[in-house]
């Protein structure tokens, strides 16, 4: 029994490790201020390994994108979840929260963010 318990606590914990492991892999490609005031719009790539789980999370404004290849499931709040496949699009409002997960091969996204300046592109949220 106490050999079952530690290969159990043992299989727990590399697993934590590995999920730890993966990251998304962000690059900002282009950063300007926006015309008339205190906004910004960046553009920028994301990489999202196999299975990783982005997290609830928010951005102080609107959050537009499309996937380039993959597939992922976007979780907005108040809305079903929804499957994007290579070539389709999405349009968040800015400090919704939403969640997003990749699939069995991973994902390559592209995203223009209009934000205000001064405050961080994302921040996690909490229920």
């Amino acid at each position: 029994m106490l050999k079952r318990l530690l290969l159990a606590a043992m299989l727990v914990v590399s697993t934590s490790a590995l999920a730890h492991a993966q990251s998304i892999k962000r690059t900002v490609l282009q950063k300007t201020d926006v015309p008339g005031g205190g906004y910004e719009s960046v553009l920028g790539l994301a990489e999202v390994p196999a299975g990783l789980n982005i997290g609830l999370h928010t951005h102080p404004g609107t959050e537009q994108g499309m996937l380039l290849e993959g597939e992922i499931v976007i979780s907005v709040d108040g809305q079903p979840d929804r499957t994007l496949k290579p070539g389709d699009s999405w349009l968040i409002p800015a400090n919704t929260p939403h969640d997003a997960k990749a699939g069995a091969g991973g994902a390559k996204v592209i995203a223009v963010y209009v934000v205000e300046k001064g405050k961080p592109l994302a921040s996690a949220f909490k229920r």
